[in-house]
């Protein structure tokens, strides 16, 4: 079969590799026929992974067709239409079981990867390196599902392809997001970030009810696109200070959610400018860290890694801030987005602004990577 693989040096092929089979009586094999990039993978195109190997399927989000079930599987069959988690969950282990599936026990392909100097091990996840818990993508005519009937979920037929798809991961992160935030009716929320996450954060803080939600980006495309779909305020960073902007919308407190939804933060650091590499370096999450009213929540989602040099601990602990965050999403919450996709309440098929055949794949990634031509997702169709 045709995959879309990592070749080296940041450089991304469509190769021929070997068609996947079933392994364990409770997979399933899923002949795909959408997959979307993910802001996931900018680490792994900017060469920032040691485990990723020559020949390695990226593609964290997609949905297909079943076409074969292991003698275990209960709730599908050939035939069915599912969106896949990019998560890979167990659905039995402590975790699972208490619904936080993004920490699941034994989603990992490699438990050995537990670094005990992050506290953590990685989770099983789509498109992701073997040796740190992952799984081949799917950018591919066909994909190995572990754990079925906790990782797919059959697609109602009045939601189409391109609008299920970001059930698979942007839709449930942004849910997250507004659930760890604890949003509530007549809440002010600021999400750094209007990439796909970053709207459908907006969109689940409205759908919680929030009295305005304001997205901070410096891209006028996707501000609009936050304005008109998810019903959010626009704030370019380029042209305001943002922290004087969210005080005047706020009353003079500030938010009372702050969500950081950015993939890769831009600037440099102060211990970069003198040479030193202590860490990541989330210029957003500091700024959200000061603009957050006092006993508010600040919700960190994904994209970053490591030790954080700089940052404002002191001011956490001033204001009494709470401090959450989430790698992966739980797929607890995609049969109820799903539902609200079905019901016309949760709209996501704009965010695929490119639309390209899998042959193509590796000049989709340009796009997204370097946002050009106003892309915020590219979609693959094998």
């Amino acid at each position: 079969m045709r995959a879309l693989c990592w070749v080296g040096a940041g450089e991304l092929a469509v190769r021929e590799v070997p068609d996947p089979e079933l392994r364990n009586e409770r997979d399933v094999i899923v002949r795909v026929r959408r997959s979307a990039t993910c802001c996931a993978d900018l680490p792994l195109l900017a060469g920032r992974d040691p485990l990723l190997r020559t020949g390695d399927v990226l593609g964290a989000e997609f949905l297909g067709e079943v076409v074969e079930t292991g003698p275990a599987v209960r709730r599908h069959r050939t035939g069915d239409r599912v969106v896949v988690g990019a998560g890979v969950a167990c659905g039995g282990c402590w975790y699972c079981r208490a619904g936080l599936h993004s920490c699941c026990d034994n989603g990992s392909t490699e438990p050995a990867s537990a670094d005990e100097g992050w506290g953590r091990s990685d989770v099983g996840c789509f498109g992701r390196p073997r040796a740190a818990g992952g799984f081949a993508g799917g950018h591919a005519q066909y994909v190995r599902v572990p754990y079925a009937d906790a990782s797919a979920f059959r697609v109602p037929d009045v939601v189409d392809d391109e609008r299920a798809l970001f059930a698979a991961d942007a839709a449930p992160t942004g849910w997250l997001a507004a659930e760890l935030g604890a949003v509530r009716p007549g809440d002010v929320v600021a999400v750094w970030g209007a990439g796909a996450v970053g709207q459908l954060t907006a969109r689940a803080a409205v759908l919680h009810g929030c009295a305005r939600v304001i997205v901070v980006d410096r891209h006028e495309e996707r501000l609009r696109m936050a304005q008109r779909h998810a019903g959010a305020e626009p704030l370019n960073y380029d042209h305001t200070d943002v922290s004087a902007e969210l005080r005047d919308r706020s009353g003079g407190r500030g938010p009372d959610v702050c969500v950081v939804a950015v993939g890769e933060p831009p600037a440099r650091s102060i211990a970069d400018r003198f040479g030193v590499r202590l860490g990541d370096r989330p210029d957003a999450l500091r700024e959200a860290v000061h603009a957050c009213r006092k006993g508010g929540t600040v919700v960190v989602l994904g994209g970053t890694d490591g030790f954080v040099d700089a940052f404002p601990l002191g001011t956490v602990t001033g204001k009494r801030l709470a401090l959450r965050g989430a790698r992966r999403p739980d797929l607890r919450d995609v049969p109820m987005l799903l539902d609200r996709m079905a019901r016309d309440e949760l709209r996501t098929e704009h965010l695929a602004t490119h639309r390209l055949p899998l042959e193509d794949a590796p000049q989709g990634y340009a796009l997204f990577r370097d946002r050009t031509d106003g892309c915020v997702r590219a979609v693959f169709s094998p």
